[in-house]
């Protein structure tokens, strides 16, 4: 009988049922794990290892964190952003509790209300032009804390980069910070695509999070480069209670945890996560170039990150659809989102504007 720990070499039944040579432009969700990722996840495997987060890995990887986001920093891993943001979310507010985010964030557009049916919390709205708050944006919903018959305001929620692929600078955030924290607020910040924010704004994620008076934040990992995985990182320790028994509430705790951290190792303890993003970055940028010398393609907003959101006749869009995936962000106004991911190729990017041109000349 073959020894069970012999997993050196295995070979697998398993079989390839897509072609690896296929990408589109949906999302950064498509793109594969990184080869670096895939090797730590081998390295990881074989033996036993503690459950629940006992693991040597999980206890190295609050070493990494805290070299990016100071001494105080603690990191809980979970499964996905999703659950990142309900856990997050629940340890800074009562059950009275509200949230205040921009109109188009991700906790109210794209969780199918998670934070509110999971998370018991209500989430106040404010329309934004380019998916960013201020403080006097957040003053239309930052009121009515001795309101009885009103959700209490607790929480300011904003994403880097945003739904938009907006950019925040340090000092937008610090006055984000300093104008909640006068209220007596709590800020969250959904870092699915932090790596991607680090990477255009050329600075640590320090100088946009606890630098600056992020309290706590979801770190993203899997639109980087990782299998799954994201982390909820506790930045201001005073502000947060019950995260251990809230992860395992909200249905995030990893068993074998060590597969979830050393991916989020492999990312962080150099340099991988910031390559990342910086070439899906420059992608997203070489997209936007290509796209702008198309007659009838409008972009929408300033492509700082990795996603090109452009307005386009809407049948041009359908056809193209059926040649590369992406998807509609407004179909009733023609408005399409174009991601670019760590694997995207110029050849990819080439041959996607190459049949823009053509369905556009159509």
């Amino acid at each position: 009988m073959a020894d069970p720990r012999a997993v050196t070499g295995a070979k697998t039944d398993a079989r390839q049922h897509h072609d690896p040579e296929v990408r589109g432009f949906a999302s950064d969700n498509y793109a594969g794990a990184h080869p670096e990722v895939l090797a730590a996840l081998a390295l990881a495997n074989g033996g036993h290892q503690v459950a629940y987060g006992e693991d040597d890995y999980t206890a190295h990887l609050q070493r990494v964190f805290r070299s990016h986001f100071g001494q105080r920093a603690e990191a809980f891993p979970v499964f996905n952003g999703t659950g990142a943001n309900v856990v997050a979310l629940q340890a800074v507010t009562d059950r009275w509790g509200a949230v205040i985010a921009a109109e188009s964030a991700h906790i109210h557009v794209d969780e199918c209300g998670a934070p509110e049916r999971v998370g018991g919390l209500k989430l106040l709205t404010v329309p934004t032009e380019d998916g960013k708050l201020t403080p006097e944006l957040i003053d239309r919903q930052a009121y009515g804390w001795d309101d009885e018959h009103r959700a209490m305001p607790q929480v300011v929620s904003i994403a880097q980069s945003t739904e938009l692929g907006t950019v925040y600078t340090p000092d937008e955030i610090r006055a984000i910070c300093e104008h909640a924290h006068e209220r007596g607020m709590v800020v969250h910040l959904d870092g699915s695509r932090i790596a991607n924010a680090a990477a255009t704004l050329d600075v640590p994620m320090r100088a946009f999070t606890n630098a600056v008076g992020v309290d706590i934040l979801s770190f993203g990992g899997t639109k980087n480069g990782a299998v799954f995985g994201e982390a909820v990182v506790v930045l201001n320790p005073d502000r947060v209670r019950a995260m251990k028994h809230l992860r395992k509430l909200s249905m995030q705790l990893a068993s074998k945890m060590r597969f979830v951290s050393v991916q989020l190792e492999a990312l962080l303890a150099k340099d991988l996560w910031l390559r990342n993003a910086r070439h899906a970055n420059t992608m997203a940028q070489r997209l936007a170039a290509g796209v702008r010398e198309i007659g009838g393609v409008e972009i929408l907003y300033p492509v700082q990150s990795n996603g090109v959101f452009a307005r386009l006749p809407h049948d041009v869009s359908e056809r193209l659809q059926k040649r590369y995936r992406f998807y509609f962000w407004d179909e009733a106004d023609g408005v399409v989102r174009w991601m670019c991911a760590f694997d995207t190729a110029v050849e990819d990017v080439d041959g996607f504007l190459a049949a823009l041109r053509e369905e556009m000349g159509r």
